[in-house]
Order: structure tokens, then sequence, then C-alpha cells
């Protein structure tokens, strides 16, 4: 099902673009649009004609403008039928092994991965260990297989729900090995292949995997980019509810990957509405949430405003990656299907990390030290960026891991391949993207040390210029822009 931009949002859009001449400008807004997802791909754009009557322009500017739009690959025309939002070939080729650019290989000296968001274990985490493996004996008389989870983490998991205003019984609780395999299991058990999910872009790409590979037909909805704007584009989400009525919705509304958003409590209350009436369940996926590095509240759980939402959290992100742990916080009435379609999957995760998890969820002073450490890596990149790559801009953002970085100009898929060449391994913006788009994007993690991030910092400023250089130089003569 295709869906269409109504003139008068496209307008809202579009406005302040520049009009010297109209129709460039016009043509570079759009693909500003279109290559950062807030004109999801696939859209139909509307007539020509509903243009120019929409924005004062004449019919030929409009049609010009489509003309080049479609000429850079950021519109397809069909024959009947009209212009639809399209991504050109050479971001389409921007694929998942960026984040995993090392393989199976041991990284040469002086190799800084930036690719995974993640770290070596919190301090408290190898004494938490030793505790579990004293508790692990009374566990050994049964047979270890618990689809549920261990009832200890699942009553601790439940209270911190609770505790966050979101009353939770543990039996609402499924124990998993990991977010992903969470969001895996929850997308089979409650869609069918081929079923619509609708889904963020830019984001957290494993997710957008794990729901292709369970045969989902994604459809993306627009989060803006603008470093000014906050986040969620409700007048754009809604209208994709509305045309597409997607079976399934999966959302970070905490800190989201990669833009570091946080959606507020009166955002978090209409996107509920919206969902209601598309009959759209959420998949909520909040393992960032405890990684919020500011002393103001957090909103209350995305699940208070949807009752019917399905939550996804994880320990990996909190402790450390090697902590398989995660877990489904569901409403009652589908907690029987979750765990039935579990048990297709796997028959449980390991007894003794979940001890591990119980133990450190009970230890508020690691969590703390956890959320120290990140403020001072958080703040190290920040400056780092600030000082050798000052043309470079992003928010800088309560929570989560990390620094979801614009370029000035030029393609962040050509800089990440060059900076493979000096021991950088970085993850451009189209890897965020449903199918393309955020080219002038970087995510950078700061879960390394604060050394670390300076370096390679230092490195990227260094080879920046001449990258930028060959971006100009190979700039075509009709000054494409690439977003």
């Amino acid at each position: 099902m295709n869906r269409s931009l109504a003139p008068d949002r496209l307008a809202t859009l579009v406005a302040g673009f520049s009009r010297a001449p109209a129709y460039r400008g016009l043509r570079q807004a759009l693909q500003e649009l279109i290559g950062d997802g807030r004109i999801p791909i696939g859209t139909r754009l509307p007539s020509e004609r509903s243009v120019s009557d929409a924005l004062g322009v004449s019919r030929n500017t409009a049609t010009r403008a489509y003309a080049d739009l479609i000429a850079s690959g950021f519109a397809t025309a069909r024959q009947g039928s009209g212009t639809y939002a399209a991504s050109p070939p050479d971001l389409r080729r921007a694929h998942d092994h960026a984040l995993h650019a090392m393989g199976s290989r041991q990284p040469a000296e002086g190799t800084i991965d930036l690719n995974c968001a993640a770290g070596a274990a919190t301090p408290g985490v190898a004494a938490a260990y030793e505790r579990a493996l004293a508790a692990l004996p009374a566990c050994l008389g049964s047979d270890g297989y618990l689809p549920s989870g261990l009832p200890c983490l699942q009553a601790r998991i439940a209270e911190e729900y609770a505790r966050r205003g979101l009353p939770t019984m543990p039996g609402q609780i499924i124990v998993t090995s990991g977010a992903l395999s969470a969001i895996a299991i929850v997308a089979r058990a409650l869609s069918r292949p081929g079923d619509r999910v609708m889904i963020e872009s830019p984001v957290y790409s494993n997710a957008i995997e794990a729901l292709r590979l369970g045969g989902a037909r994604l459809i993306t909805s627009p989060l803006s980019n603008a470093l000014g704007d906050d986040g969620w584009d409700m007048d754009g989400i809604e209208a994709t509810l509305r045309q597409t009525s997607p079976h399934l919705a999966y959302l970070i509304p905490d800190f989201q990957n990669p833009t570091g958003f946080l959606m507020g409590e009166a955002q978090r209350a209409r996107y509920a509405r919206a969902l209601r009436a598309a009959r759209t369940i959420a998949i909520v996926d909040e393992t960032l949430q405890p990684t919020h590095l500011s002393e103001d509240p957090m909103p209350a759980p995305f699940a208070a405003h949807a009752t019917d939402a399905v939550t996804i959290g994880s320990a990996s992100k909190m402790f450390w990656g090697g902590l398989r742990v995660g877990w489904i916080r569901a409403p009652r009435e589908l907690v029987g299907r979750i765990v039935a379609t579990r048990v297709q999957m796997d028959l449980g995760s390991s007894l003794f990390d979940q001890l591990v998890v119980t133990e450190l969820l009970d230890d508020r002073d690691v969590l703390a030290l956890r959320r120290q450490q990140l403020r001072q890596r958080r703040d190290a990149l920040a400056g780092a960026v600030r000082e050798h790559l000052p043309g470079w801009r992003f928010r800088l953002p309560d929570g989560g891991l990390t620094l979801w970085l614009q370029m000035p100009h030029g393609s962040a898929t050509r800089l990440a391949a060059h900076m493979e060449h000096v021991g950088i391994h970085l993850a451009p913006g189209p890897v965020f993207s449903v199918e393309g788009g955020s080219d002038n994007w970087l995510r950078i993690p700061y879960a390394r040390p604060e050394e670390d991030l300076r370096n390679a910092i230092t490195r990227i400023a260094a080879l920046w210029p001449d990258e930028a250089a060959e971006a100009r130089r190979r700039r075509e003569p009709s000054r494409r822009l690439i977003a």
C-alpha cells in the first residue's frame, strides 16, 4: 500500500526553501526530506499542479524540480500513477557489514572500532558474577528450562516497572537471550509474514533486519533529523498510520538509537491515541531507558499510555554486552502466545546470567557508576568534536550511548570507507535507514574510553579536509546534494 503526501503537508515540510532559483531550492528541500526519512521511500508526491498551487510557484518550477529529483535518483515516475519518493542505488548499497567491519579477525593494533555502541563491563559486574555463583547450586536440582525466566528475576523486573509508574505482575515478564531476541520473538508471535510493520527511520539497524527476517513489510515513519526538532513528526506519523494501518509499530521512545531523542509525555499520549485509532500494537524498545544522564525525571513508560503495548528491555547497555539477558513485558492476554512462540526458538536463557542480572539490578551503585562513566565519555566526545570538527553539528543527548553527527557536506558512507584504511571503523547514516538516506550523518558511540574517543576524532579531523576536497572535485555540474 502506497502512502501519499498531501500538498499542504508538503508546503509545511519545505517551508522556507531557497527561491534563488526556486526549482533548485525546491528540489534540494525535497531531496533532503527524502534522504533523512521525513518523506518515506515509496510515498506518492503531490501532482505538479497541486505543488504549484500550494507553494505559489509556477507549474514550470514544479515540473523542473521533480525532473531534477528523478534525475538524482530520489524519485521515480510511474506512468499514469505519479511521482514517488525513492532512494538512489548508491545509498541502498550501504550494508550492515559496517557494524561488524572486523568480522572474525582480531583488530590491528591502534584500530578503534566505533561501530558498536557497547564497551567493557562496568566495574562491579565481576563481583555480581561471584555472588551469582554462590546462588547457582539452588538452581541445579531443576532441569534448568524456564521459558518465562527465573522467577526472582521476573519479580525484580516487575518491581522496576512499578517503580517507574507502570504496575506489572511478575507473570507479565518473559526473560529472553537479549533484546534482539525479544524483538524477533514478539514480531513472530504477533504478526505473520507479509504484515505491515511501521518502523522509525533512522533506527537501530539490527532491529530492521530482525523484523525483515520475520517476513514483515516495513513501513517507515518520519523521524526528523533536524537539530532544532524534537524527533517525532506526529503529523507524519498519524498520516502514516491512517494510510497504511500497520499491524505492529516498532519505536524507541527513550534516547532513540541513533538520534538520541527522548519522547515527551505529551508525544507519548498522542502517539498512543494514534496507535489505538489504527489498531496497531506497539513494540516499544526501552533498551536505552536506564542510561539517562541528567537529573531531570524520566517520562512514564510508553506502555502507561498504550496498555496493549509490548515493551522490550535489556541488561547489556546497563552493565555489559556479554550478559545476554533481555526481557519482554507484555499484556497478560498476550503472554501465553509469546511464550509459546519463544519455545519454538529456544527453551530459555542462561540461568547463571539471569542470576547475575538479578544481583546487578539490586546494586544501585553499579548503575550509578555506569551513568557517571557514560556522562564523562559523552562530554569528552562532544568536546573533541567541537574542537577538531567545528563545522559538524549535533545535539547533546541526555542519555543513550551515541552522538548523531551531521557532516556539513559530503558522504558519510565514503568517509567511513576512507577511515577504515587508517584504523577507524565508523557506522554511516544509511546503515540505520530502511532504504538508504541520512548519508550526511554518522553515529559515534561514547561507550569507549575517553582517550580512544579523542584519538578517533583527531584522526577523523586529519582526513576530513582531504575527504571534503575530494567531495567537491566529484560534485556533478548539477551540484547534486547527497542528503
